[in-house]
């Protein structure tokens, strides 16, 4: 066969939901998705960057990280992570606090407004969201609950750390 699906992809004529397809259209999805949250977000109360959103994010799962280990986290640079911090902090999002244990080292904390935002930023999210999925058929978004479980058990399996399937 001189087609370019792969064997476990759609047969020439066949359905299009093999591998390659659902691909394109999960793309498309999550391409869309992005929009709605990046909007959602951008309505909030005080207006982030994505990158600021993602910084305080790490922030609340891992309160105290030091500078260094935020910028590892972000896969960014410290004098970045250092002016992100710094806007952060002018906003009143964030603080700085010494370590109680370590004298030459900066704790990073979210301060009350900081976790106020990003509660914010997640209830604009979900109600966007909700409003998609409510123009939904029933029987589509069950479709899509069971698809995304699927998704993520297939992921938990290990699939992450495989190349993806070659043209």
């Amino acid at each position: 066969m001189t087609g370019l699906s792969d064997s476990r992809d759609e047969p020439s004529g066949g359905p299009r939901d093999g591998p390659v397809s659902l691909s394109a259209a999960l793309a498309d999805a999550v391409d869309r998705l992005t929009h709605l949250w990046s909007d959602a977000a951008q309505s909030a109360s005080l207006r982030l960057s994505p990158h600021q959103l993602r910084a305080l994010r790490i922030l609340e799962d891992e309160p105290g990280l030091n500078l260094t280990a935020l910028a590892v986290g972000m896969k960014i640079g410290l004098p970045t992570a250092s002016r992100l911090c710094d806007r952060l902090e002018a906003a009143g999002l964030l603080e700085r606090v010494l370590h109680p244990h370590k004298r030459r080292e900066v704790r990073l904390l979210l301060t009350g407004q900081g976790h106020r935002i990003l509660d914010e930023v997640a209830v604009r999210r979900a109600r966007a969201l909700a409003v998609v999925l409510g123009a939904m058929e029933p029987a589509e978004r069950e479709a899509l609950g069971q698809g995304l479980q699927g998704f993520l058990a297939a992921h938990d399996r290990g699939t992450r750390g495989r190349p993806a399937p070659g043209p």
